[in-house]
């Protein structure tokens, strides 16, 4: 299902209106949505899954634009603000509870796209959590595009804190030297080392772990292609990696054959400069281009 990436499509957005699949209270939500078209969209499209207090547009209009550089080589793609966010009705929550807009979007965006047939889902931090663990729901999506997936425990992020930061700091050449004159409050210092250390050997509570339990589950029966975008320079990818590095069963999953993992050098959590992003969004066209 490859397509020819030699030209570009003219690009139209559409604005949309559509409902929750909710079946709570505020199943009569309406979300809203827009919808990059390229002239002659094709059988695949990208749902893009937003999080954290964020809307549509996302951080420095990186959805805007992600949005428009696919549609442009001729994949459709619906962005959407989930419920309480943005434009759309009802009251906010959090990833966890984002299911029925996913499937809302997905039923809106194969009714507006005659042509499609599958979806990537793509996600970034906790949207990327979000994605992932809807994905086994539909067989429609064939394909998850996961950003810095959010993963966050108080173990995690000690360890991830402990290993990149403050070991990191010991390989800088001006802490060396602020310690040599007298610029560190080292008793400071070392009592908020033990508090991280300390914390790397707390006993997870399930409320508190419980991004990557359901996260590692949800991927492990999705058998669909993944690509996995790391920031070079984000926390929240260094805890992805130390799951990876102390868990053989989140190994196995990421080793899969249809996985493929690639790095932003230097990037943030959210991919701030344009160099990031343009960097992300070639990763995707090119992906998505090879299947």
């Amino acid at each position: 299902m490859k397509r020819d990436d030699s030209r570009q499509h003219a690009v139209r957005e559409l604005a949309l209106r559509f409902r929750s699949a909710a079946e709570d209270e505020e199943a009569q939500a309406r979300l809203a949505g827009i919808l990059s078209l390229p002239d002659a969209p094709g059988p695949r499209g990208v749902l893009i899954v937003t999080g954290g207090p964020q809307y549509r547009i996302g951080s420095h209009r990186q959805f805007v634009l992600l949005a428009r550089a696919l549609a442009a080589q001729g994949w459709p793609v619906l962005r959407f603000d989930l419920r309480g966010m943005g434009d759309s009705e009802g009251g906010a929550r959090d990833y966890r509870a984002a299911g029925p807009d996913i499937a809302g979007a997905l039923a809106q965006f194969f009714d507006a796209v005659p042509s499609l047939r599958e979806v990537a889902l793509w996600g970034l931090c906790d949207g990327a959590t979000a994605a992932a663990c809807h994905a086994p729901r539909d067989a429609r999506v064939k394909a998850l595009v996961l950003l810095n997936p959010w993963v966050r425990s108080s173990a995690g992020l000690a360890r991830a804190t402990l290993r990149h930061y403050y070991f990191g700091r010991l390989l800088q050449g001006d802490f060396w030297r602020k310690l040599a004159k007298g610029g560190l409050r080292l008793g400071a210092s070392l009592a908020s080392l033990r508090q991280v250390a300390a914390a790397t050997r707390a006993a997870p509570t399930g409320e508190d772990d419980a991004p990557a339990p359901a996260l590692l589950r949800a991927l492990a029966q999705f058998q669909g292609k993944v690509l996995l975008i790391l920031s070079g320079d984000d926390l929240g990818a260094r805890e992805w990696q130390a799951l990876l590095e102390g868990d053989a069963a989140w190994r196995a999953v990421a080793a899969r054959g249809q996985w493929t993992q690639a790095q932003v050098d230097g990037a943030n959590h959210t991919f701030a400069s344009a160099a990031w992003r343009g960097a992300v969004e070639q990763l995707c066209a090119r992906w998505l281009q090879s299947w």
